[in-house]
C-alpha cells in the first residue's frame, strides 16, 4: 500500500476533531491561519536551504515537513486537496510559460 496525498488530507482530517493535546495537527489548527501560515512558510524555508545545501534524505524529509504543513493550512483555510488539483489540471489545458503570462496580479 501506497500513501498519497489523500491518505494524510483524511489524517489530518481525522486529527482535528481530537485535542490539542492529543494532536500536534489540532494544536496547529487552533493558533489560527496565520500560524499554520508561518509554520508552512518556515518550512518552505527549510526545504529550499536543504535542496542546496543537504543530502537528499535531509531534503526529503524537509519536503515532507512542507508538504504535511501546507496541508493543515488547506485544512485551516478550507481548501480540500481536490480543489488544488483542479487548479493544476485546469492549468495543464496550455504551456506554463502562457498560463504563468494569464495570470493576474
Amino acid at each position: 500500500m501506497t500513501f498519497t496525498l489523500a491518505d494524510l488530507e483524511k489524517r489530518i482530517s481525522e486529527r482535528i476533531h481530537t485535542t490539542a493535546a492529543e494532536s500536534y495537527t489540532r494544536s496547529l489548527i487552533d493558533k489560527g491561519i496565520a500560524h499554520c501560515a508561518k509554520k508552512m512558510g518556515e518550512e518552505a524555508f527549510e526545504t529550499a536551504i536543504a535542496a542546496v545545501q543537504e543530502d537528499k534524505g535531509r531534503f526529503v524529509s524537509e519536503a515532507a515537513d512542507l508538504i504535511y504543513h501546507l496541508m493543515v493550512l488547506m485544512e485551516a483555510r478550507g481548501v480540500v486537496l481536490k480543489d488544488v488539483e483542479a487548479e493544476l489540471e485546469r492549468r495543464t489545458a496550455q504551456s506554463g510559460h502562457a498560463e504563468k503570462a494569464s495570470r493576474k496580479g
